[in-house]
C-alpha cells in the first residue's frame, strides 16, 4: 500500500518547493499531502515540519489551528523531519520576539547570533544567508550518501543551543560553531533548507522518504 507523507500546513514556509521536492524523490506511488488538518497528519506515514519567519508568530498558528498535540504524536511516532523554524520550535525557548515559549521537545534555547566577524576581521552578516558546509557529528541513516562537510543552504539569523549535545548530530561554523541538525529517535531536525540545497539536499530529502524512523 502506497504512504502518505504529510507536509505541514500553518501558515508559514515555501510548502510548494518543500512538497515538491519531496514528491521528486519520494517511492513511486507515494503522496505527497500538504494539509493542516491534524487527523491527516496522524493518518501520515511521514511528517515533514517545514517553516521561515518568527518564532512568535509560528507558536500562534500551531495554537490557532489546534496542532501542537497532533504534531507532539506524529513526532513520537513515525518518521519526521523538522526544517528551519521547524527544528527550532522544537526547544524549549527562543530569545526572538522578546521570548517565546516553543514545543519543548528537546530541552535548550534558540539564541540570535552574536556580532561575529570572519578571519579577516570582517564583520558577518545576519542572518547567515547561502551555502555553509555541516560537519556530520554522529552517523545517522538520513546522512546516507553525503558527504561530510557537504554545503547546504541556510536563511536564518538565530541559532539552537540544545541543552543534551547528544542530541546533535550535525554543526555548522558560521563566526562559531552552532547545532544545525538535531536527532532523536524517530525525529530529524535539520536548520538548513533541503529543498534549496541541490543534490546533496534531495538525497538527504529521499533518504528521508525511506528511513523506518530508528538511529541504525
Amino acid at each position: 500500500m502506497a504512504e502518505m507523507i504529510a507536509v505541514v500546513d500553518y501558515g508559514m514556509g515555501n510548502l510548494r518547493s518543500v512538497a515538491k521536492a519531496v514528491e521528486h524523490v519520494a517511492p513511486t506511488g507515494t503522496e505527497v499531502r500538504v494539509t493542516d488538518d491534524a487527523q491527516q497528519i496522524l493518518d501520515a506515514d511521514r511528517v515533514v515540519f517545514p517553516g521561515q519567519g518568527a518564532a512568535a508568530d509560528c507558536m500562534a498558528a500551531l495554537n490557532g489551528r489546534g496542532l501542537i498535540a497532533p504534531l507532539a504524536e506524529a513526532a513520537r511516532t513515525r518518521p519526521f523531519l523538522g526544517i528551519c523554524m521547524g527544528m527550532q520550535v522544537m526547544l524549549t525557548h527562543s530569545e526572538e520576539n522578546n521570548g517565546v515559549h516553543l514545543l519543548n521537545w528537546f530541552e535548550g534555547e534558540v539564541q540570535r547570533f552574536p556580532a561575529m566577524h570572519d578571519g579577516n576581521g570582517l564583520a558577518l552578516k545576519i542572518p547567515q544567508m547561502g551555502w555553509n558546509g555541516i560537519r556530520q557529528a554522529h552517523p545517522h541513516p538520513l546522512w546516507h550518501g553525503i558527504a561530510d562537510d557537504a554545503r547546504f543552504y541556510f536563511v536564518h539569523s538565530y541559532y539552537c543551543r540544545p541543552s543534551d549535545t547528544a542530541l546533535v548530530v550535525g554543526s555548522t561554523e558560521y563566526g562559531m560553531t552552532y547545532a544545525s541538525a538535531l536527532a532523536q529517535g524517530s525525529v530529524f531536525a535539520i536548520q538548513a533548507h533541503p529543498e534549496k540545497s541541490a543534490a546533496d539536499g534531495l538525497t538527504l530529502l529521499k533518504n528521508f522518504t525511506r528511513w523506518n524512523g530508528q538511529a541504525d
